[in-house]
């Protein structure tokens, strides 16, 4: 199940929050609204794959029993770094086996046809990607991690647990959540009128940003970079469309997810803090994706060494840990050179000092040149090969000679109603006042208007349009 679909908005919400909110939060030692959240929320994950749920529940029981090892009181030191290996390494070979064991036999078939062996030596079975499989493994690894640490305390019962790792709003594509930043607000936490009112906002411009702003300019993304050879200009507006799909669509599901928590009562990690507003690539990684880009720094990269250590180490370091971050997003060669990509041009700027080779411009100047060096870094994230990305970086330098059909193309990118997309997509994400902002400065009556406003004109929008899910759905 999505959030943007009419399933969730006209069935699954209205029954959940009806019955949610006649239960009352404890009666006679049960939790009963964390029991009704952890029921819906398998019901919410398993709704197209029933499966699924089995998959999430071992993952649930076993961190929680091996959570219970870790902070065992009787417990020796190597019985609870067992538990802890334990834990982390069956995390990541269900991972890994769901992820990314067609990728790898894949490979090994071609070494072996490389090596002049057959071809398709090994038959590779066809492996079903569990949604959210890469959110919630981190999130539970976390867990245990903060355990063994002593950064957090151990969930008091299995159900409270399970209520965090499954909790629907994040449950699919995140925010990747810690367990000691909502394990009070899930044992005692206070429900009101501002608080729901505030998360309906909060979810309704998350839902305008995917299907009124994402959906839009996917369409002239996806032209742009499913033509054989599209031209510079319409290569260039390509890889901008996508720059905005890719941070609204995310974004808004981040958004959905904030908003969706906070009507229960529960506060998330804001998710995106104006990233295009950066005037560097390390400040870019402390706005995109920041539950990641924190999860990165502070479950691999510190522990690898982090700055502590000699420079080379420290740049192999970074290197590595973007390294990990590419190939976190999918089993594909590009996603791994994207990743190494971003390593790169984050040591750079720490030769530099931290700084850029254009931190004397003016600050416009520096976000502009910011933005073209992301932009080139989305275009081998969006190809499917590497070889696609050198052929889409030939047309948008014009390197490769446009095809005959590309003046046709222009016309279709370049008409009135996707020139006006990309405007107010550009308008909106360089504009100063975030959707979170706007909203925590208080609701009045007029704010809600608006908002119930581009709420129905985003649903209408739903209804109108074809079907097309959350991109990072499939990491």
């Amino acid at each position: 199940m999505v959030f943007s679909s009419h399933i969730f908005l006209f069935y699954f919400l209205p029954i959940f929050f009806i019955v949610y909110a006649l239960l009352p939060f404890k009666w006679n030692g049960w939790y009963l609204k964390n029991i009704w959240i952890t029921i819906m929320s398998y019901v919410f994950y398993g709704w197209l794959v029933p499966w699924f749920t089995l998959l999430l529940f071992f993952t649930s029981y076993k961190d929680y029993l091996c959570g219970q090892f870790i902070v065992k009181p009787n417990a020796t030191k190597q019985q609870r770094k067992f538990a802890l290996v334990f834990a982390i390494v069956t995390d990541l070979l269900l991972l890994g086996f769901f992820k990314y064991y067609m990728f790898f036999m894949g490979g090994v078939n071609a070494l072996i046809h490389f090596c002049g062996g057959p071809n398709h030596m090994f038959h590779i079975m066809q492996v079903l990607l569990p949604s959210g499989i890469s959110f919630y493994t981190f999130v539970a690894l976390s867990y245990v991690v903060d355990l063994y640490r002593g950064d957090a305390k151990q969930a008091p019962t299995f159900g409270a647990f399970s209520c965090f790792l499954g909790l629907y709003p994040h449950l699919i594509a995140g925010p990747i959540i810690r367990y000691q930043s909502v394990a009070e607000q899930l044992m005692e936490r206070k429900h009101t009128v501002e608080k729901f009112a505030s998360g309906t906002a909060i979810f309704m411009l998350g839902f305008a940003k995917k299907i009124v702003l994402a959906d839009s300019v996917a369409q002239i993304a996806n032209a742009a970079f499913e033509a054989d050879a599209p031209g510079a200009l319409n290569a260039w507006w390509g890889v901008l469309a996508y720059s905005f799909q890719i941070y609204f669509d995310f974004c808004g599901y981040s958004d959905m997810a904030v908003g969706l928590a906070r009507m229960l009562g529960i506060e998330f990690i804001k998710n995106f803090d104006g990233p295009y507003h950066s005037t560097s690539i390390t400040v870019f990684w402390r706005k995109w994706h920041i539950s990641l880009s924190s999860f990165i720094r502070d479950y691999l990269y510190i522990p690898l060494g982090g700055n502590r250590v000699s420079t080379a180490r420290m740049y192999f370091n970074l290197v590595f840990s973007f390294f990990l971050c590419g190939l976190w997003h999918g089993a594909n060669i590009t996603f791994v050179i994207w990743g190494i990509y971003q390593g790169l041009f984050l040591i750079f700027e720490r030769i530099l000092g931290k700084k850029t080779f254009y931190h004397f411009a003016p600050k416009p100047i520096q976000i502009a040149i910011t933005f073209i060096i992301t932009l080139c870094g989305w275009v081998i994230f969006r190809t499917p090969t590497f070889h696609d990305a050198i052929i889409y970086y030939g047309s948008m330098f014009g390197l490769i000679k446009a095809s005959a059909s590309a003046p046709m193309l222009t016309a279709q990118l370049f008409s009135a109603k996707n020139i006006f997309n990309i405007v107010l997509c550009a308008i909106l994400v360089w504009q100063p006042v975030q959707a979170h902002e706007w909203v925590n400065k208080g609701l009045t009556p007029a704010k809600y208007v608006i908002c119930m406003l581009i709420f129905i004109y985003a649903v209408l929008c739903m209804f109108t349009q074809t079907y097309s899910p959350f991109l990072y759905f499939q990491f």
